[in-house]
């Protein structure tokens, strides 16, 4: 009897890429801004100007001076919540159906349709 291939585990997250979110929780509380990935299989996203790291990089070639590069760590899902920028407020996401029977993200406190 053949056993089955275990799938890797994979969260349905509530963000895609482009979104405009705010982030609830941590050090960056507060700040909004547009979800640059999303990486499904540990429920995190890359938030634009939030949790930024810093990275030292060595000298590559003989006479080049060193760097230090920042960049965007990752923020998990649960921080973060969709961002209306017509009401300036966050909200949690409804599942809906419009008239012509396409399943589409709603903000909950406003209504407004994002997909």
């Amino acid at each position: 009897m053949a056993t089955k291939a275990k799938q890797p585990l994979r969260h349905k997250v509530h963000v895609k890429k482009g979104d405009t979110v705010q982030v609830i929780a941590g050090r960056d509380r507060g700040k909004v801004g547009e979800v640059l990935s999303v990486n499904p299989k540990t429920s995190q996203v890359i938030v634009q100007g939030v949790n930024i790291r810093t990275k030292h990089l060595k000298p590559q070639q003989e006479g080049e001076s060193g760097q230090i590069v920042t960049q965007e760590g990752p923020v998990h899902s649960s921080n973060v919540m969709l961002y209306s920028e017509k009401e300036k407020v966050a909200s949690r996401v409804a599942y809906t159906f419009t008239e012509d029977g396409r399943k589409v993200r709603m903000l909950k406190k406003t209504g407004e349709i994002i997909d």
